[in-house]
């Protein structure tokens, strides 16, 4: 403990913030169990693309259902009014004027 104390000193940080670094860097080496340095990195990158993908998620299901809504909500085209004419056959009696 005391070992620690004096060199976190001369490095000029906490004797806990030493501590952490030697710990981290025995994960590192594998001489101690949990996530390495770059592990934590790569979760940590995980874990935003996580966040962005359910953000963009939730946007696409709003959109989704705004747009369905917003068909649901058109006036319903009356089968029988085509926007196209029917062609008449000549000489019949109820042919266009």
């Amino acid at each position: 403990m005391g070992g620690v104390r004096s060199v976190a000193e001369k490095v000029g940080c906490s004797s806990e913030t030493l501590r952490h670094w030697v710990r981290q860097t025995e994960r590192d080496q594998g001489r101690r169990p949990g996530l390495t340095t770059d592990e934590r990195a790569l979760l940590k990158d995980q874990a935003r693309e996580i966040r962005e993908l359910r953000r963009a998620n939730e946007i696409l299901l709003k959109a989704s259902a705004y747009f369905a809504q917003a068909e649901l909500d058109r006036r319903p085209r009356q089968w029988w009014r085509s926007s196209t004419p029917i062609a008449r056959r000549p000489g019949s009696s109820r042919s266009a004027p």
